[in-house]
């Protein structure tokens, strides 16, 4: 027993620690008052290009909590349009807000980067399932957002990628809440049965498959391996290794 807890405090605590020692060493906004909200330019003007496209986009989140968690949304663009349209989960009033912020806006100064893009056919074939997905997702209602271990921003995003597996995407290993599937213990096989995740309250659980290779996942966090696209996932650091 001592040695298994001394192994869980080695390969979650310390990539943790080693997070939050790096934050508390970053320049950032001591309130959202003082935050940058502004666009980043991280994607490009939707004007430009025809094509439809769907992003998955993060960002560090603020205040403590931003040295071990990201923020995630969703950015799409149907075929022919000249604007983005943008999915997010709040904590106040009805939980997910369309175009609260711009496409690509900093959350809390941090600049965004994208986990996901797809393009042109692709993504308008895609488009109508994800629609579905947003319009399906079952924690909406006001009040229905719980900060940890979920149901918030990145749960709900990690609902509809699970629901539209062929985006073929993942959230990072400190996308917390991204492992929430509900109240108790809970079993998801994806639809492509490709992937399947169990979760216990969101507070603990495990997931593999092609996606999401073999992650285990404690307190919100992940620590895992990718095979198909080799990379380390490490609690609160994030993704080391070949870009998904």
């Amino acid at each position: 027993m001592r040695v298994a807890a001394l192994a869980i405090v080695m390969v979650f605590f310390l990539p943790l620690g080693s997070a939050t020692a790096w934050w508390l060493s970053v320049d950032r906004p001591a309130s959202w008052r003082e935050a940058d909200w502004s666009a980043s330019g991280v994607l490009p003007d939707p004007a430009a290009s025809p094509d439809a496209a769907i992003y998955v986009m993060a960002a560090r989140t603020g205040g403590l909590k931003g040295a071990v968690s990201v923020h995630s949304w969703l950015v799409v663009k149907p075929a022919g349009a000249r604007r983005y349209d943008r999915y997010d989960k709040v904590g106040w009033g009805r939980p997910v807000r369309v175009n609260a912020y711009a496409a690509d806006a900093r959350w809390y100064s941090n600049a965004p980067f994208v986990v996901k893009a797809v393009h042109g056919a692709e993504a308008a074939a895609l488009l109508p399932a994800v629609e579905a997905a947003i319009a399906a997702y079952p924690h909406d209602g006001r009040g229905d957002y719980r900060i940890w271990p979920g149901p918030n921003s990145n749960s709900f995003v990690a609902h509809v990628l699970r629901a539209v597996p062929a985006l073929d995407a993942v959230l990072p290993p400190h996308a917390v809440g991204r492992d929430y599937l509900g109240d108790g213990p809970r079993v998801h096989v994806d639809a492509d049965g490709r992937d399947v995740h169990f979760s216990l309250h969101g507070l603990a659980g495990l997931s593999a498959g092609i996606r999401s290779g073999l992650e285990v996942h404690l307190l919100g966090q992940a620590l895992g391996i990718d095979v198909t696209r080799p990379a380390l996932k490490l609690p609160g650091i994030g993704r080391i290794g070949m870009a998904r």
